[in-house]
């Protein structure tokens, strides 16, 4: 059942993944679904908040593309020597990582927990710097060694030299040429001859004009200095060669920190593309319950203009697991259970719904039935297609799952609709599943009024402008006011009154005349009618819904007092997503982050990043001088020298 194409999420997919730079990002979004476990959830969303948070404050987030970089480092760890536009364009992207660690250290004086992703990527300083200073407009630069900028100033003066001697033989052989400057063929500086005096100039006839009139010959005067100039290429082309393969080597060992630094950028990327999204559909950070709780205030159909849109209030919980919406046609009813599903998705991916306030229940499936699902290469009708929905509907329903069908039991005998209606809605009742369900009959209606758990909701409609309002109410049913609109229309009274005879009897013939605008009351369903619908389902196979179901996993309660870890100095930690071991040298603080000294660097990371390796009980003595560890020679000779005696010496601390 493709449920995202049904209420549309595959639209607010392709939104997002035009917000991401990197293919790999957009690749993850495209194949993005549902979470269902809580602790990653809310990570998720966390993270949405985080990101937006960051670029509310400082903008968008330098990133980049970096499917070519995979390619150059391919090729720099196959042994073949990178051309310089591959070289600067590596330069470039080592050059957006710097600039991503500058954004993301800005963030560190909010605390915020994305900007400590800082602490793992590698600018590499001397690479970039390097490539910076021998590559420049997709060459090497005559500046990138001592021994290239002596050949090329070499190449240089042998060039003006050449052009010298071909000018002094061309002064002193004015008669015989054709026209009064030398001019270069093939590569070669030639003078240009006039054909009948080929011979009073002693060279190499290199080419001729179309005419065959003018010859363009190099003197021998000049063939020397040639020879000297493809002797300066050879040692130019070696020196080029060179400099590429030594940067293609440093580029090479470098490859590591660089795949990582590729890493770090499309998973922020990721992350930062849901916060663009949420300020786009200027959406808010839902709270997510396992209560089977859904509650929206303001919400909007996220693909629909804000200025026209009118905000829902919705809220589905506690006792009552279903809604039966009526109204009538146009007036919003599938806008309604489509924005309820659509919200609650994008909040269980992680997203921020497009509402002001959201308490968002966990979902294990989404299932729907909307359209009218004709089919003919499979000889699939209206209510034939309904009805193969419904069936695998019902096959999946479970406890936790949240369902959405439009116009249930249309596209048939109406009697019969009806029935299968109720039916239906009975099935979905005993499968504890929350659930939206639209209709026009009135005998449903009534069913949902009496049914437990089940409540009626209407659209609001304007009987005078005929204008749907948008608002949905909860507790009350929905008139269709089909004979309302048909009057207003333009049907003939004679027309409608045969309508309501046919439909409501001669009583409501007389009801309407005396009121002609037409509000026609709908009779109660007939006695016995809810008892023909009884459980058709036995009570032990309540909730199971289909075989293979997703299970949502809930987060592990923690006590409060343990929320921030206490680590101690000189604990041995595992520092994630790298799985690299540090050294604790200063303990959580009240935000949760902590000091870890890893191999030439201390970091700052939140204490959710790092899980504990080995205590420092185990490793070191019980008075040992951790300042050994990380404190440098002279810091630790400053403290000597302070507790035997006064000193100016200072020592600095960096903040956090």
């Amino acid at each position: 059942m493709n449920y995202e194409s049904q209420i549309e999420f595959d639209k607010i997919k392709e939104l997002w993944a035009n917000l991401a730079v990197t293919e790999a990002s957009r690749d993850k979004i495209r194949n993005a679904s549902f979470f269902l476990s809580e602790s990653e959830l809310r990570k998720q969303i966390k993270d949405t908040t985080n990101s937006r948070k960051l670029m509310e404050c400082f903008g968008a987030p330098p990133l980049q593309n970096a499917e070519e970089i995979r390619e150059i480092l391919m090729i720099s760890q196959t042994g073949d020597c990178l051309l310089p536009r591959q070289l600067e364009q590596a330069g470039t992207f080592l050059a957006a990582v710097r600039r991503l660690k500058d954004y993301l250290s800005r963030g560190k004086v909010n605390e915020n927990p994305l900007a400590y992703y800082e602490e793992n990527l590698d600018s590499l300083e001397e690479l970039a710097g390097e490539i910076s200073r021998q590559i420049r407009n997709e060459s090497v630069d005559d500046y990138a060694s001592g021994e290239l900028c002596q050949i090329r100033s070499q190449m240089v003066k042998c060039r003006e030299k050449m052009k010298q001697k071909a000018e002094q033989v061309m002064r002193a052989n004015k008669n015989v040429m054709a026209d009064n400057y030398c001019t270069l063929r093939s590569g070669r500086i030639c003078v240009p001859v006039k054909k009948e005096y080929r011979m009073k100039i002693p060279g190499s006839v290199i080419d001729k004009s179309a005419t065959g009139n003018t010859l363009f010959i190099e003197p021998n005067a000049v063939l020397s200095c040639y020879e000297e100039l493809q002797l300066l290429n050879i040692r130019e082309e070696n020196e080029v060669y060179r400099i590429l393969y030594t940067l293609t080597a440093m580029a090479s060992d470098a490859a590591p920190k660089i795949q990582e630094n590729i890493r770090i950028m499309e998973k922020l990327d990721f992350i930062f593309s849901k916060g663009k999204l949420s300020m786009d559909l200027n959406g808010a950070e839902p709270k997510i319950n396992t209560e089977r709780r859904i509650i929206l205030k303001d919400a909007r159909h996220p693909l629909m203009d804000a200025g026209i849109n009118v905000p829902l209030q919705f809220e589905l919980g506690g006792e009552v697991r279903g809604i039966v919406i009526t109204g009538p046609n146009t007036g919003g009813k599938t806008v309604a259970i489509k924005t309820v599903m659509l919200n609650c998705m994008m909040a269980q991916c992680g997203l921020h719904p497009a509402c002001k306030e959201a308490d968002i229940c966990m979902n294990d499936s989404y299932l729907c039935d909307i359209g009218d699902g004709q089919n003919l290469t499979e000889n699939l009708s209206t209510f034939s297609a309904h009805i193969k929905n419904v069936l695998e509907i019902l096959k999946e329903a479970g406890k936790d799952s949240l369902i959405i069908m439009d116009e249930l039991g249309s596209g048939t005998d109406p009697a019969e609709g009806m029935g299968i209606a109720v039916a239906v809605l009975e099935e979905l009742r005993k499968s504890g599943a929350n659930f939206l369900v639209t209709t026009h009959y009135p005998e449903v209606k009534e069913y949902a009024k009496k049914a437990q758990g089940m409540i009626n909701a209407r659209m609001t409609f304007d009987q005078e402008t005929l204008k749907p309002a948008y608002q949905m109410v909860l507790g009350e049913a929905g008139e269709s006011c089909a004979f309302l609109i048909a009057g207003r229309l333009g049907m003939p009274d004679a027309v409608l009154e045969t309508a309501v005879r046919a439909a409501y009897g001669e009583e409501a013939v007389r009801a309407y005349r005396s009121n002609k605008r037409g509000a026609v009351e709908n009779p109660a369903p007939k006695n016995g009618f809810l008892e023909s619908y009884s459980a058709v389902q036995p009570e032990d196979e309540k909730g199971q819904g289909g075989r293979n179901r997703n299970k949502i996993i809930k987060a592990r309660k923690k006590h409060p007092a343990d929320s921030v870890p206490r680590y101690q100095t000189g604990d041995s930690v595992m520092v994630y997503p790298d799985k690299k071991i540090g050294i604790v040298c200063m303990p959580a603080n009240e935000k949760g982050v902590l000091r870890v000294q890893m191999p030439h660097k201390k970091i700052w990371i939140n204490h959710k990043r790092v899980k504990l390796h080995v205590p420092a009980s185990q490793l070191y003595p019980e008075d040992y001088d951790f300042s050994i560890l990380f404190d440098s020679v002279e810091h630790r000779k400053a403290r000597h020298n302070m507790e035997r005696k006064y000193t100016e010496e200072i020592i600095q601390y960096e903040e956090l």
